[in-house]
């Protein structure tokens, strides 16, 4: 998908995407969890990678103390979500494209790199200007994300796997230290109520070309059926978040 298309669905959900971005909260949570587990709280410069609106930066303040914070976004309105800091610095583009600053002691993203389209280019790039034993630390999500979505449209992103990802890090000169993944299942009174949440956090499965009409939602809402949960009689919509705690390898 395009960073720009990309870029545009995250600006029309932000006024929605903190009350609805419930598997996403829980992943930021769990991600600082597993740093806490293995880095230092004091670090100098630290780079974030899709900050968005703020829930992991948040968690990350809270829990880390630096001297300066580098924030990366595609789309300049995320900076309404922000207090004035002057240890904030703002790098508003795309991240594949973009330079990025230079002796960074942390490189994290939480809930972003899915939409990366040369991930190997990325690490690489992300390598060059960590410190030597410097951190790079994320949350994604790997190929059963959305899968009832996908079941039902052939529509979605491409995600690879944690042992796919765990071997593209170490090809990209990192220590894997810690990987994790989970299923998190958010259930729903009706398959619209699953379409709404998608929409209501700009991830969309769904290609930009791809239109719903009548008759391809009733049908969608039929199909959906099948995924009816037969205790709770309620429907599903899976998130596949993975966590990786990686090192620069000296």
């Amino acid at each position: 998908m395009k960073t720009d298309q990309v870029a545009q669905r995250f600006a029309q959900a932000q006024s929605s995407y903190e009350e609805h971005a419930i598997a996403q909260r829980r992943v930021a949570m769990e991600l600082v969890q597993y740093m806490q587990a293995h880095i230092a709280v004091n670090l100098q410069r630290i780079l974030e990678i899709g900050c968005g609106s703020g829930l992991f930066t948040r968690q990350l303040m809270q829990h880390y103390s630096f001297d300066q914070l580098f924030l990366n976004d595609l789309y300049p309105e995320v900076k309404q979500h922000f207090e004035e800091d002057g240890r904030i610095y703002w790098g508003i583009g795309n991240i594949e494209t973009l330079p990025l600053p230079q002796s960074l002691d942390l490189v994290v993203s939480c809930s972003a790199l899915q939409w990366v389209q040369h991930l190997d280019a990325l690490f690489v790039k992300i390598h060059q200007v960590l410190n030597l034993s410097g951190w790079f630390c994320f949350a994604s999500y790997a190929q059963d994300n959305l899968k009832e979505i996908k079941i039902l449209t052939g529509q979605g992103l491409k995600y690879p796997s944690l042992p796919q990802m765990v071997e593209l890090l170490e090809s990209c000169g990192y220590e894997v230290l810690m990987r994790e993944e989970q299923h998190l299942i958010l259930e729903f009174e009706h398959p619209r109520d699953v379409l709404k949440h998608i929409k209501a956090t700009g991830v969309q499965a769904t290609a930009d070309g791809f239109r719903w009409s009548k008759s391809s939602l009733q049908l969608f809402y039929e199909q959906y059926q099948q995924f009816q949960l037969p205790d709770s009689q309620k429907y599903p919509l899976t998130y596949h978040p993975i966590y990786l705690i990686a090192r620069k390898r000296s």
